[in-house]
């Protein structure tokens, strides 16, 4: 599905003024906030009644905000032993289940970690169970992309390279780019020029339609040797949100840009603002 709106921008999760947390007051306060997105967070869990999900879909169609879904975190599609392996892939289908009650585009998921094995070996292991999923959920007819996302830690499979070699490879699977993530695992990537750098590489590998209908996750980060510590504001980062903003807009890119700092809502509204001014 791609938008004729360029890019919108939202949330991870629930704005965090809501008292009340329920995701269909979060799409009133981004309605009322201005903002036009939300990544739906099922990170401790699919915990959401088909009933509620169907009301959810209502309200985001009234409010014209667009949804994706974030899986569980515990997920590892290269664990040692067979049942995690099967958990985790049952995850990832139960999320696409209730993404599309909820009339959301994509579900983004953490595929795996190396646990010391030859990234190569992963690569294949990771394919493997991602070719299962699909397959799946095309038999059901559930239309939801799905997502591996650019991960932060040299520990976590999900170099940029990667996940777009498995979206080249596997139908139905395009990239979550977090720009955060790739800054904090490469030390650099934190300039108009390198973020311009890594869209080209995706229109390379995957074709202008990848640029058309891009899912972003974006904050400030904090990070070290190894990668990604933790998320900060914009304020608290050294993240180049302005250049980063600036290279999408240049190079023409439409879809979700989701924002994971803590202040959530404040740094979107910041993301959305230096966009317009452009």
């Amino acid at each position: 599905m791609t938008t004729k709106q360029g890019l919108v921008f939202g949330t991870a999760g629930i704005p965090n003024p809501l008292k009340a947390k329920t995701t269909q007051g979060g799409i009133e306060l981004l309605y009322k906030l201005g903002l036009s997105c939300m990544e739906v967070e099922f990170v401790k869990g699919v915990n959401m009644t088909p009933a509620t999900a169907r009301d959810v879909a209502r309200v985001a169609t009234k409010r014209g905000i667009r949804l994706s879904a974030h899986a569980p975190y515990f997920i590892n599609l290269n664990a040692r032993e067979p049942e995690k392996v099967r958990a985790s892939r049952e995850r990832i289908v139960q999320t696409a289940r209730i993404t599309a009650l909820l009339g959301g585009e994509s579900v983004v998921f953490h595929p795996a970690y190396y646990l010391k094995d030859e990234p190569d070996k992963v690569y294949a292991t990771v394919k493997t169970n991602l070719e299962q999923i699909v397959a799946r959920l095309k038999i059901e007819g559930n239309r939801v992309c799905i997502r591996p996302e650019v991960m932060g830690k040299d520990s976590q499979f999900g170099t940029l390279e990667e996940v777009l070699q498995l979206c080249a490879e596997v139908e139905g699977v395009e990239p979550a780019l977090d720009f955060a993530h790739w800054h904090a695992r490469t030390g650099k990537v934190n300039s108009y020029n390198e973020f311009i750098a890594v869209l080209k590489k995706v229109e390379k590998r995957l074709g202008r339609a990848a640029l058309d209908n891009l899912h972003i996750h974006v904050s400030g980060i904090r990070y070290g040797e190894k990668g990604e510590n933790n998320h900060l504001n914009f304020a608290e980062s050294d993240f180049n949100y302005e250049a980063l903003v600036m290279a999408l807009k240049d190079y023409k890119v439409k879809g979700m840009v989701i924002c994971e700092s803590p202040n959530l809502e404040d740094d979107a509204q910041l993301l959305k603002q230096a966009y317009e001014k452009l």
